[in-house]
């Protein structure tokens, strides 16, 4: 199906069933990339590596929603970095393809942060930060890609606890620079939708209940950033929300449309951002 572009007003309820009838097909498809066993739950130990088979994308393409495969604490039965892997990021690319014409690679891109062809991919999506512990090559490695024009787009992380681990790990990476609150006047939130109100995202379970919305102590939803000595903006950081889940469930019936059509929005938005700026 060609790429669509439409209008600043929204997805709309068409275009929204549209990509959840085209998700449907990925139901049941199985990951190309094994998540193998982290033995404890050691700090610093690194995390799985992507088979070298799939991690070899083709060249050519506009854009790779690339992964961050980072070391880190385990998340029930999942290693952090690879909670809703792949699902999330082949329904994301579904609908980034048929919303917009960017020429998008359609297959998840994990790539480790100590990897020399990580600056390969100007855009890095990394959730569950909250369980983040990065080792020496890896902080290397991710300030290296941010102040060479690296965009990074932080997911799914909730409330003050995993607040402080998150904000430490960054003072690791980049100390020199500041967390800021991004206002409603960014313009990542009008380059290419409008947005005007941060929509709580919650979890698929929460979600198909009614709510609550939030985890833990994460109440509001915030979207905060970090800026280099330029004034770009290196870093956008969702905090209490989750905007991996929408994607990956948005083909579920009972899922809330308002959630997945803010998440698509906005992923969206962040992408058209990094692509430009």
């Amino acid at each position: 199906m060609p790429a669509i572009r439409i209008g600043p007003a929204g997805l709309g309820v068409m275009a929204v069933a549209s990509l959840v009838t085209g998700a449907v097909a990925l139901r049941g498809v199985e990951t190309a990339i094994a998540v193998r066993d982290v033995a404890g739950r050691q700090p610093g130990l690194p995390a799985p590596p992507p088979d070298d088979s799939v991690r070899r994308v083709p060249a050519g393409w506009e854009f790779y929603f690339t992964r961050a495969v980072y070391s880190g604490y385990r998340r029930g039965a999942l290693v952090s970095w690879s909670v809703d892997f792949p699902k999330a990021d082949r329904q994301f690319l579904i609908g980034l393809q048929r919303l917009t014409t960017i020429e998008a690679y359609a297959r998840e891109n994990p790539v480790r942060l100590d990897d020399p062809g990580l600056r390969r991919f100007p855009f890095l999506y990394a959730l569950e930060v909250g369980y983040m512990s990065l080792s020496r090559a890896e902080v290397e490695g991710l300030r290296d890609y941010l102040l060479a024009g690296g965009f990074l787009v932080i997911d799914d992380f909730w409330g003050s606890l995993e607040w402080e681990n998150f904000e430490s790990e960054m003072r690791r990476v980049l100390p020199e620079h500041r967390i800021v609150d991004l206002g409603p006047d960014h313009p990542v939130l009008s380059v290419f939708y409008e947005i005007d109100e941060l929509v709580q995202v919650p979890n698929v379970g929460q979600g198909r209940m009614g709510g609550p919305t939030w985890e833990r102590d994460g109440f509001v939803p915030a979207l905060k950033g970090i800026f280099d000595d330029d004034g770009r903006l290196m870093v956008a950081i969702n905090w209490n929300t989750d905007l991996g889940d929408a994607w990956e469930w948005a083909d579920h019936p009972y899922y809330p449309l308002k959630y997945s059509t803010f998440a698509y929005e906005l992923g969206i938005n962040l992408i058209i951002y990094a692509m430009s700026h």
